[in-house]
C-alpha cells in the first residue's frame, strides 16, 4: 500500500468497542466502530486482521464499493495525497492514520487484503464510520438580559472531551459539558469562542453575543510550514469596538506579551502591514529554525485589551530541503496551509 507520510502533532487515539466480522479464519477487527473528531485534527483507525494461511501480498483501505466494481485504494486517490499514513503491515496490523482531517473525509472506511492463496481476498465489513466536525458557538436567548452559549458540533465527539471557553481572547473556563455553565452577559462588545482541550488551535470562530460589532480576532491560517532562510506572512483580521491605541504580534511562549518589533532576536527581520479592515500582517524575513513558535496578536483600545490566551498561528521552520511535510514541495518557497 503506497501511502505518503504527513507530519502532524494532533492525534486522536481511540479505544472502544471492537467489531469483528469473519469466517473460517478470515477476519478484520476495528476499534472502535464509529468516531467523531475535529476538522484539522489527526485520527487513527485502529485495525487488525487474521487469515488462515499463506502470505499477504496486498493491503489497502477504501470507502466506496459499487456492485461489480473493485474498490479503489485510497492510497491512490489524489483527494487523499499527503493525508494518509498506513501504519500497518502485511501480517496482522492494518492501522490507518488520516491527518489534517476535512469535513469531506467523513465516510465509512474499510480494510481489504489479498493473499497468495486461491480465493485469498477478503473485504473487512462493516468498517469504521468517521464523522468530521468543526466547532461553532451557538447562542440562545436567556432571561433576563442574558444569553446561553453552547460549543456545538454536528456529531458527538468521541472520548468525552473537555471544552475550553474564551471571552474576548482570554481563557475563561473549562468543562466536560459543551454548554457553558452560566448565562453570559449580553454585552454587545463581548465575543466568545470554544475549543477542545488538547486541540486548542482548532478553536471555533469568535462569536458576538449581541449584534456583530464585538471585539474579535480571526487568524487567516492555523499552521504554516516554511523553509529556513525564506520569508513568511502571518495574518489576521481584528475588530476593536473603539479606536485602537496599539496592536502588535508576540510569541505565545512569553509570560508577558512582547512586541516582536522590539525583540532583539527579530531585529531587522520583522514588519507589520495592514489594518483591521483587511489582513493585519506579520512579515518575518530570513527565517531561522528557532523562529518556530506560535504567534499571537493583541490590540488595545482606551478601555480594553484583547486577551493573550486565545490560540494563534503556529509556524514551523525547517532546514530540510527534501520533504518536511509530504504536502510541502521544497522547490516552492511558499507557505503550506494546514
Amino acid at each position: 500500500m503506497a501511502l505518503r507520510t504527513a507530519g502532524s502533532v494532533l492525534v486522536v487515539f481511540l479505544w472502544s468497542v471492537t467489531v469483528v466480522l469473519g469466517q473460517n479464519g478470515w477476519s478484520v477487527t476495528y476499534t472502535p466502530q464509529s468516531i467523531c473528531t475535529l476538522k484539522g485534527s489527526t485520527v487513527e483507525l485502529t485495525c487488525s486482521y487474521t487469515y488462515p494461511s499463506g502470505t499477504v501480498t496486498t493491503t489497502f483501505w477504501f470507502t466506496e464499493w459499487g456492485t461489480g466494481v473493485e474498490p479503489e485504494d485510497l492510497g491512490q486517490d489524489p483527494e487523499y495525497t499527503g493525508h494518509l499514513e498506513y501504519h500497518g503491515d502485511k501480517k496482522k496490523d492494518c492501522t490507518l492514520r488520516i491527518t489534517d482531517l476535512r469535513e469531506r473525509d467523513s465516510a465509512t472506511y474499510k480494510f481489504s487484503f489479498i493473499t497468495d492463496q486461491t480465493r485469498g481476498r477478503y473485504y473487512g465489513d462493516p468498517g469504521v464510520t468517521l464523522s468530521v466536525t468543526a466547532l461553532q458557538v451557538v447562542t440562545y436567548s436567556s432571561w433576563p438580559n442574558s444569553v446561553k452559549i453552547t460549543c456545538s458540533t454536528t456529531c458527538t465527539l468521541t472520548d468525552n472531551p473537555t471544552y475550553i471557553w474564551y471571552k474576548n481572547g482570554q481563557h475563561l473556563d473549562e468543562s466536560t459539558s459543551p454548554q457553558y455553565r452560566d448565562p453570559v452577559s449580553s454585552n454587545y462588545e463581548d465575543s466568545y469562542s470554544c475549543a477542545v482541550k488538547g486541540h486548542e488551535d482548532l478553536h471555533s470562530p469568535a462569536v458576538c453575543v449581541q449584534y456583530q460589532s464585538c471585539y474579535r480576532v480571526t487568524y487567516t491560517k492555523r499552521r504554516i510550514c516554511v523553509l529556513k532562510g525564506s520569508t513568511v506572512n502571518i495574518s489576521c483580521t481584528y475588530v476593536g469596538h473603539y479606536s485602537t491605541t496599539s496592536s502588535f504580534w508576540f510569541r505565545s511562549v512569553k509570560s508577558t506579551p512582547k512586541d516582536l518589533t522590539r525583540d532583539p532576536g527579530y531585529a531587522g527581520r520583522v514588519e507589520y502591514t495592514g489594518t483591521y479592515r483587511g489582513p493585519f500582517t506579520l512579515r518575518i524575513t530570513d527565517l531561522r529554525e528557532e523562529d518556530s513558535a506560535e504567534y499571537r496578536f493583541t490590540f488595545k483600545t482606551y478601555n480594553f485589551e484583547w486577551g493573550h490566551s486565545f490560540p494563534g498561528t503556529t509556524l514551523s521552520v525547517t532546514g530540510n530541503t527534501t520533504l518536511y511535510d509530504t504536502t510541502v514541495n521544497h522547490n516552492e518557497l511558499q507557505e503550506k496551509i494546514y
